[in-house]
Parts: structure tokens; C-alpha cells; sequence
């Protein structure tokens, strides 16, 4: 998947999949979740039709089992999606599900920073230093002109690994910096990938345009990454809104708090696409995108491998 999946390729595809949602030719029901309290443990299960001329149809199961990394010498993040055929419902292919999970996950956050960043940003700020941030600053050096990356991580050991390799991928200066105020105040775009369960900084630091991704932690209220203030003050744009409103603690706990209502969510990333909604009203808005995660994603993504594989000629044929 690696030798054939762009993140420019990535962004394309995700920038047509989320047009197709807003235009009404996406089939995807909110993901039946199980969260295992006992072992830090979430599991999903996400089905997706995406039409309009896409015709890519699968699912992914997708899990994030938080001591995976530290007990038992596991990723984080496990999956595995089904792909199949839309006209016959033949399974074409089974593929490993979190090098898409990571990198459609970036590739959501291009299309958002494509279309809510302002023009002229190139510091960038990013919060967590594993796999996830890796794609979340390749899909957002592929939108905008980035010259320089703040990185932050509770496991300082992590972040200087991360410094090495994606300055050498990126050729972009890369410092590591001591406090989660140092990322906030010198970037432009903020990314934040974490398993944090509390949020990761102060929604009073944030300068006037601004752009935040906020991927990380969402697996129910309770658990976030970004404070009340932070929301409060954004321009807010969700992948799925009505995911969004069952999953992530980020929106979900401002709302319950009464800090915002629902009406806070200016759009979702579609609408944003076809021109619908703006993704940035004001040059000095602080926009907002939130990012549960999509069925959409993985199967259009998928289905890109796909094509690319049987033209390359590379993968297995198996019987089952």
C-alpha cells in the first residue's frame, strides 16, 4: 500500500468522497462502537457506500487499544477493511487497515486545511509524535507552503524521532519545544493527535487565524483533546456531524457544559466542498475541524489501492 498510495492521491480521493457525502450519494451509517472501559480499549465497525460515480463499498473495523504499545509490543491503532465490488457485492480485497486509517486520516485534514487555512500559513504546530501526526503534516505540506513545524509530546524521546525522520521526508525545519504554550503561540495550523483524555492547551493562547485539525481522542464524552474556550472561539467544521455529536467529547462536552449548543457546528467538511458553506468567514477566524473518522474515507481510499495494485500488478490472490 505504501509503494502505490500518494497523499496527494489521498487528498483527491477524500476531496471527492466528502462532495459525494454533501451532494446525498453517500450510504454510511454512524459506527456501531464498543468501548472497553477494563483495557483502555475501542472498537468500531464502519460501513460505507460512497456513489456517484466513486461506487466504492466496504468496511473497516478499526481498533485503539491505549497499553497496546508499552504491554504487549502492539501498534495502537489496529484494523482491517473489506472491500468489495458495488455491482455484485463480491469481495475484491482484504487489506491491513491502519496504514489507511493513518493515512486518510491526514488526507481529511488536507481537504479541511485546503479549504479553512488561510492562504498565506507555513508554521505549523503539531501535538503527539506518532504515526497519525507523521500523515497530518505530509497532507497538510501538500496545501499549503510549510517552512516550519513546533512538535510537543509527553514522550520527549518521541518527538525528537519525529524531528529526524520528517525533516529529512520534508526537508522543513523541525524543533522540538518544551510546552504545549510554545506550539500554540508561533503556528499558523495546530494539529492535534493525541490519546490525550483532557485537553493539551489553553484555548486563551490561540492567535487570530488561525487553524486547528483535531483528530486525536474522540471516543466519547469525557474524553478530548481541546478545551471549552478553544471550541467556543472557533469556527467549527465537522466530518460528520452527526458522528461528531455521538462521539467526540470535543463538541459533545462544550455542549453539555452549556458552553455552545449544537448550532455552534458551522458545517460539515462536504458542504464545504461544493461551496455551500465558507470555511472561513473572516481572515483573523479561528476555524475548527473535527475529525472523528469516516467509513467514507477508508473505503474510497481502499478502492484507490485497489485500482493502483491491479494496474502494478503487486498483492496476493486467495481462495477463501
Amino acid at each position: 500500500m505504501e509503494s502505490v498510495l500518494t497523499m496527494k492521491d489521498n487528498i483527491e480521493v477524500l476531496e471527492e468522497a466528502f462532495r459525494q457525502h454533501a451532494l446525498g450519494n453517500v450510504k454510511m451509517p454512524v459506527r456501531p462502537t464498543i468501548t472497553l472501559e477494563e483495557s483502555g480499549g475501542f472498537i468500531g465497525y464502519m460501513p460505507a457506500y460512497v456513489g456517484g460515480g466513486t461506487n466504492a463499498l466496504g468496511v473497516k473495523v478499526v481498533s485503539a487499544f491505549r497499553d497496546n504499545p508499552t504491554k504487549y509490543g502492539l501498534p495502537l491503532i489496529q484494523g482491517v477493511v473489506l472491500l468489495h465490488d458495488a455491482k455484485n457485492g463480491t469481495l475484491l480485497a482484504i487489506m491491513e487497515g491502519a496504514y489507511i486509517t493513518a493515512m486518510r486520516t491526514g488526507a481529511a485534514s488536507g481537504v479541511a486545511t485546503k479549504y479553512m487555512a488561510r492562504k498565506g500559513a507555513e508554521k505549523v504546530g503539531i501535538f503527539g509524535a506518532g504515526v497519525q501526526a507523521e500523515t497530518q503534516l505530509l497532507a497538510v505540506k501538500e496545501v499549503r507552503d510549510i517552512s516550519t513545524v513546533y512538535v510537543f509530546d509527553t514522550a520527549p524521546q518521541k518527538a525528537n524521532s519525529f524531528q529526524k525522520k520528517m525533516s529529512e521526508v520534508l526537508n522543513v525545519k523541525i524543533f522540538v519545544v518544551n510546552s504545549p504554550k510554545e506550539v500554540v503561540e508561533n503556528s499558523d495550523v495546530i494539529i492535534t493527535a493525541t490519546t490525550a483524555t483532557k485537553p493539551v492547551f489553553n484555548g486563551e493562547w490561540l492567535r487570530p487565524g488561525c487553524h486547528i485539525n483535531g483528530i486525536g481522542s474522540h471516543h466519547g464524552p469525557g474524553i478530548r483533546e481541546l478545551d471549552g474556550t478553544t471550541v467556543k472561539r472557533s469556527l467549527v467544521v465537522a466530518d460528520s456531524k452527526e458522528a461528531c455529536l455521538k462521539e467526540a467529547g470535543d463538541l459533545v462536552d462544550p455542549i453539555t457544559e452549556g458552553l455552545i449548543s449544537q448550532d455552534h457546528i458551522h458545517a460539515e467538511l462536504g458542504e464545504i466542498v461544493i461551496g455551500k458553506k465558507k470555511g472561513r468567514l473572516k481572515e483573523d477566524d479561528i476555524t475548527l475541524f473535527k475529525s472523528v473518522g469516516l467509513a467514507l474515507e477508508d473505503v474510497s481510499t481502499a478502492l484507490k489501492v485497489f485500482e493502483h495494485a491491479k494496474k502494478r500488478g503487486i498483492g496476493k490472490t486467495i481462495t477463501i
